[in-house]
């Protein structure tokens, strides 16, 4: 059943940040606020630490500004990415903003600054953004529930479905687990549907843990449209890109979808090469990851944030709003050793302070389908970058960014940004593949039960029913709204594997049946879908 909502309204979502928010973490000191207890959300008077003065000289970032050129067409040389986007905003001027490689690999069309570009999860900072214009016309609070204008959203404790905030949700410290409901997207769910399960999810101590979640920041952006009486896509439409001149932004896949200047989305095949394979539609999770848009308009918006949300003279955003999206909200990466730094979540944005005090803004975003983007914000020295990529993320986007700022501030990179991040990514990935090698049965399998045993229709109230028929032969998961089909392979006696599709595919999965009742199994557990305790189904 979907959220229920308030009449009058229309109806109308990435790998995770967490590695890279340490990594940066690792290069900047701790000065920073500590998260917010878990007794009561944070108040809107805390102020900012006081940011130091500029300490960049203008040779500094011209010098960094110089060898971007070369740090882009190096990095995609060493990983075969297509095409990258990149703008560089210092002291409210766009100082750099240039194209490069292809649109699509063998298509003709080169990267512009004009290009469109899937954000992923850059979407983020930019749906904080147009929340902190909702909070200056006081439509919203940052502190509210939630269920004052979603009244059907429901987390699994009670209490915490009636504190929960906006900005609880929008720093990620709901205690929903990491990447609550993507799953659910991937079998092709729908938003309300998705929105409305996340009721069934295990939830760790509210307001004192930090998981990643694209569909809490989805919750709180509904809210915030349920407030505006609207729907998410056209407020963001009204309150930002409009009103910012982001003529080429859109919260819609359809718009990226029909731009003539798109940058597609490739992922990298077994022999090195990069080809455009899938289609990422990120409608479900909008808010949190389903923005396009350009290097052109994302330095507007970069503007527009350096300068406190005014944009060519004019107040866009109200500064007040804007500035709570930049004060640490929660700790999102712990130091791993007594004189480690600690990284800090706030509202669409890790924060971060270097070690001159300087606050620094930053966010990611990584489509495993084909995208990867960087924004990077060092607000007391008025410099940002923004870096578009369409490859899959291996680590470009970030490393561009990382280069630039040491370049900026030290003359040259301080590490192999590329190699590190890189293996960052890949081992996120990993993190998350079976232990168990399904493509190499053991060498004497225990037969299966007869096919028989597992036909039938299992239920599960978080997935919905999972149907395993046979034909030719094999036996067949049919499981989502559309009844995806997933060819079984027998591995070992009742396990089988099936190779996973979607943003969170982990290659093969296991898929193991149990128990019997008049010769037929009763359960079933899909090992990928299991990550939260959710992964069993029921025969009934």
């Amino acid at each position: 059943m979907g959220l229920r909502r308030r009449a009058g309204r229309h109806r109308s979502r990435a790998v995770s940040a967490a590695g890279l928010a340490f990594l940066l973490a690792a290069t900047c000191a701790t000065t920073a606020t500590a998260a917010a207890p878990a007794e009561a959300p944070p108040t809107a008077t805390r102020q900012p630490p006081p940011q130091p003065p500029p300490q960049l000289k203008e040779a500094q970032v011209d010098n960094a500004v110089a060898k971007l050129d070369g740090i882009v067409r190096d990095g995609m040389r060493k990983t075969g990415v297509p095409g990258v986007a990149v703008a560089v905003v210092h002291k409210d001027r766009v100082v750099y903003l240039k194209g490069f490689g292809e649109r699509q690999v063998g298509k003709p069309g080169a990267v512009e600054p004009d290009t469109v570009f899937q954000l992923a999860s850059l979407s983020k900072p930019l749906a904080s953004t147009v929340v902190a214009d909702a909070v200056g016309d006081k439509a919203v609070t940052w502190d509210e529930p939630v269920t004052e204008h979603l009244p059907g959203f429901a987390l699994k404790d009670r209490w915490v479905t009636e504190h929960v905030t906006v900005a609880d949700l929008f720093s990620h410290r709901s205690g929903l687990p990491d990447h609550a409901g993507d799953l659910l997207e991937d079998l092709g769910y729908d938003r309300d549907y998705i929105l409305g399960h996340l009721r069934l999810e295990p939830l760790t101590p509210f307001r004192a843990s930090y998981a990643y979640t694209n569909y809490g920041v989805t919750a709180a952006a509904e809210a915030v449209a349920d407030a505006k009486d609207t729907t998410w896509e056209k407020l963001a439409e009204d309150s930002l890109y409009g009103p910012a001149g982001m003529n080429s932004t859109s919260s819609r896949f359809a718009d990226y979808e029909k731009a003539a200047n798109r940058a597609v989305t490739h992922v990298e095949t077994g022999d090195g090469t990069w080809a455009a394979k899938y289609v990422r539609d990120a409608d479900a999770q909008s808010p949190a990851g389903g923005v396009s848009s350009t290097a052109e308009d994302m330095a507007r918006w970069v503007r527009l944030q350096l300068a406190n949300g005014k944009l060519d003279g004019k107040q866009i955003i109200p500064a007040a709003p804007l500035e709570r999206t930049h004060l640490p909200e929660i700790v999102s990466q712990p130091p791993a050793t007594p004189t480690g730094r600690t990284g800090f979540y706030g509202l669409g944005w890790n924060v971060s302070y270097d070690d001159q005090g300087r606050l620094r803004l930053s966010h990611s975003g990584a489509f495993a389908l084909g995208a990867n983007t960087n924004v990077t914000l060092l607000p007391s020295e008025q410099l940002g970058i923004v870096v578009l990529t369409n490859g899959m993320p291996v680590g470009l986007a970030d490393s561009i960014a990382f280069n630039f700022f040491d370049t900026a501030q030290y003359g040259k990179p301080t590490a192999d940004w590329l190699s590190l991040i890189g293996k960052v990514y890949e081992q996120e990935e990993a993190e998350l593949r079976s232990p168990t090698d399904y493509a190499e049965p053991p060498p004497d399998p225990a037969p299966a039960r007869p096919e028989g045993a597992y036909l039938g229709t299992y239920r599960n109230d978080y997935y919905g029913p999972l149907r395993v028929t046979a034909a030719g032969g094999a036996l067949t998961l049919q499981l989502g709204p559309d009844r995806m089909r997933f060819r079984l392979t027998h591995y070992d006696g009742d396990t089988f594997s099936f190779r996973t599709v979607g943003e969170n595919a982990v290659g093969l999965s296991g898929v193991t049946f149990s128990g019997d009742l008049d010769g037929k199994a009763t359960r079933v557990r899909v090992e990928s879908l299991d990550r939260n305790g959710l992964g069993t189904f029921t025969r009934g």
